[in-house]
C-alpha cells in the first residue's frame, strides 16, 4: 500500500525540444528548452541584488547529484542559460531518452523548480525535502525493448538533490527529490488517452473510441506511429523511427550561417523562424530582412516526404485505418509541407491540431490525466 498523502503530483514530457511538465492540481507549469551546458561553480554574475530581479527561468545554473547519474555532481546551466554557451548539447538523433544524463538533469531540473515554489514541502534553513508522485512517458521504441522498467528503478528508490548555484531568487537552496511512486507511459498510447479523455478520464471524443486510427508523433529525433484498434494500442503493429526534425533544424541552420553568415544560437530559434505568425522564414542580415524560403522548404519538404513514407507503410500494413492523426512539435512544423503532399499524392484521411500548443502540450496532459487517475485509484484503494 502506498501512501500518497503528502506527494505531489507531477506529469512530465521530457520532449527532444523542450520540457513540458505540470504540477498539483494543475496550479503550475513550466516549459524549458532541453538544451543543457556543462559549467564551473561559479558563473560570473554582475551584482547580485540585479540577479534576483531576473527570471529564473532565464537563469537556471545548478549542480546535480543523483546515483542514476553517469556524470554525479556535475554542475550545468540548463535552458536559456545554456543556449548562450558555446559547449551547449541538444540531444542527438539515435541516442535513447531513457539512458541520457540529460533527460534526467532537466527532469530534476523541473521539479526542483517547481518544489521552491511549493509551500507544503518541509524546509529545513536551505533544504527543501520534496516528494512527487511522477507520471512521465518513454518513446515507443524504448518502451517495446523494455528499457521502461530500467528508467523507472533509477528514479525510484534514491534521492535526487538539485542546488542552485546563480540562479535568480533561489540561489543556495538544495531541493532533496524522491519519488513515491514512478508511472512510464508509452508515448504514443498517452497522445491517444488525450484524444479521447478529458481530465476525468471521462470520454470526450465518442466517436473516436472504437475507430482505428494512426497517431504519428512527430518528435525532435524520433517518430512513433501508434496503431489504435479496439481501444487499446496494438504493440505489435506500432512502430518507432529515428527520425525527427532535429536534423533538419540543424542542417537549415547551418546553411543559413554559411549562406547568410547568420549565427543562430540553438534550433529552437530556427523553429522560431518558420512558425512565428508574421514574416515566418525570414531573417534579419545586417539590419535587413532577408527570405531564407528556399533553405527552409527545400529541407523541410524533403523531411515531410520522409514521413509521408513511414505513414504510407505503416498504412499499408492497417489497411482499415480510418483516420491518421499528426502531432507533436515536429508536426506542427510540418504541417503545411505533409497537407501539400497529401492533396497531391495519395489523399489519406490526415488530421493535425490546429491549437499548436496543445499539440506541443498533448503528452504532458496526458500523463497528467494518467497519473492523477492512479493517485485516485490508489487513494480510494487505501480508504477501503
Amino acid at each position: 500500500m502506498i501512501d500518497l498523502n503528502n506527494s505531489r503530483v507531477a506529469a512530465i514530457d521530457v520532449g527532444n525540444d523542450s520540457i513540458k511538465a505540470i504540477f498539483g492540481e494543475l496550479e503550475y507549469e513550466v516549459n524549458i528548452p532541453n538544451i543543457i551546458a556543462r559549467d564551473t561553480e561559479d558563473r560570473p554574475v554582475i551584482g547580485i541584488e540585479e540577479l534576483d530581479d531576473k527570471d529564473p527561468l532565464d537563469g537556471i545554473h545548478i549542480k546535480v547529484h543523483s546515483p542514476a547519474l553517469k556524470d554525479n555532481n556535475a554542475i550545468y546551466r540548463v535552458g536559456n542559460l545554456a543556449t548562450k554557451s558555446n559547449n551547449a548539447t541538444e540531444l542527438d538523433p539515435g541516442s535513447s531518452k531513457s539512458e541520457e544524463d540529460q533527460t534526467l538533469v532537466l527532469l530534476f531540473t523541473t521539479l526542483a523548480l517547481d518544489a521552491v515554489k511549493e509551500t507544503t514541502f518541509r524546509q529545513v534553513k536551505n533544504v527543501i525535502d520534496a516528494n512527487y508522485t511522477l507520471g512521465t512517458g518513454l518513446p515507443l521504441r524504448e518502451v517495446k525493448e523494455g528499457k521502461d522498467a530500467g528508467y523507472r528503478s533509477k528514479l525510484i528508490g534514491s534521492v535526487h538533490q538539485v542546488e542552485f548555484l546563480v540562479t535568480p531568487k533561489y540561489q543556495g537552496i538544495k531541493v532533496n527529490i524522491k519519488f513515491d511512486e514512478v508511472k512510464v507511459y508509452p508515448e504514443g498510447f498517452a497522445a491517444y488517452i488525450n484524444l479521447v479523455m478529458d481530465n476525468n478520464l471521462k470520454i470526450i471524443n465518442k466517436e473516436l473510441i472504437d475507430k482505428r486510427i494512426l497517431i504519428q508523433d512527430i518528435g525532435g529525433l524520433s517518430t512513433d506511429i501508434a496503431v489504435i484498434k479496439n481501444r487499446n494500442v496494438d504493440d505489435d503493429k506500432a512502430q518507432g523511427f529515428n527520425l525527427g526534425v532535429s536534423e533538419s533544424l540543424e542542417q537549415i541552420r547551418e546553411e543559413i550561417r554559411s549562406k547568410h553568415g547568420v549565427e543562430l544560437d540553438s534550433r529552437r530559434d530556427v523553429v522560431e523562424i518558420i512558425t512565428k505568425k508574421n514574416d515566418r522564414n525570414h531573417i534579419m542580415v545586417k539590419g535587413s530582412r532577408t527570405s531564407v524560403h528556399d533553405i527552409t522548404d527545400r529541407i523541410l519538404l524533403d523531411l515531410a516526404k520522409k514521413q509521408y513514407r513511414l505513414l504510407r507503410n505503416v498504412w499499408s500494413k492497417n489497411s482499415q485505418t480510418e483516420i491518421c492523426y499528426f502531432v507533436g512539435g515536429g508536426a506542427t512544423v510540418l504541417k503545411d509541407y505533409l497537407k501539400t503532399l497529401n492533396n497531391n499524392l495519395d489523399g489519406y484521411n490526415i488530421d493535425f491540431f490546429e491549437d499548436e500548443k496543445e499539440s506541443i502540450w498533448m503528452m504532458a496532459n496526458a500523463y497528467y490525466k494518467l497519473i492523477t487517475d492512479f493517485v485516485k485509484k490508489a487513494e480510494k484503494q487505501n480508504a477501503e
